[in-house]
């Protein structure tokens, strides 16, 4: 286990965000593009670990790259596996191993799911749900994915850093 992870998400441009994921071991830093709805489209599979299914993935379009996050939850663990394609276009139907495996790294489901609310809740304090939509352009802000994410992480993952903190509901 790499430990440590941080992740940021932040809108860098009209329909443009960076989104950056790390551990003491490496990086992973994107550009990602609005053709999709990517930060809903993360918080959903986040979301989803909480549920039966062991394997969620993510895609996120970089024009025209792809990268793919798989997340696999074994246990109380997840092991995160970003792979990246050169063409969207052409690897919709391709299965994750004929990307090639960009960063990877396994983590607690309690430290990605609070990493992963955290930077949600900073993108919608810093802009709110209407600046979101200004920038983002195509989606409004995933409220609702947040509030899921929210909800299930504090019922199922006995976060130290949600008690210590308080972790404030969302607002906008």
């Amino acid at each position: 286990m790499a430990g440590k992870l941080q992740f940021n998400w932040e809108l860098s441009g009209s329909g443009w965000a960076t989104c950056r994921i790390a551990d003491t071991a490496g990086e992973q830093k994107n550009f990602v593009s609005y053709c999709t709805d990517a930060l809903a489209d993360l918080l959903h599979g986040v979301v989803g670990l909480y549920g039966e299914s062991s394997v969620q993935r993510v895609s996120f379009d970089l024009e025209p790259a792809e990268v793919r996050w798989r997340l696999r939850r074994r246990g109380a663990d997840v092991d995160i596996a970003i792979y990246y394609f050169p063409d969207m276009h052409g690897s919709w139907d391709a299965p994750d191993e004929d990307g090639r495996l960009s960063w990877g790294s396994t983590q607690p489901r309690q430290v990605l799911g609070h990493a992963v609310m955290e930077a949600a809740q900073a993108v919608l304090n810093l802009h709110g749900e209407a600046g979101y939509r200004e920038k983002w352009v195509q989606h409004p802000f995933p409220v609702a994915a947040l509030q899921d994410l929210r909800r299930l992480h504090r019922r199922d993952d006995e976060c130290e850093q949600c008690q210590a903190s308080g972790a404030s509901d969302i607002h906008s």
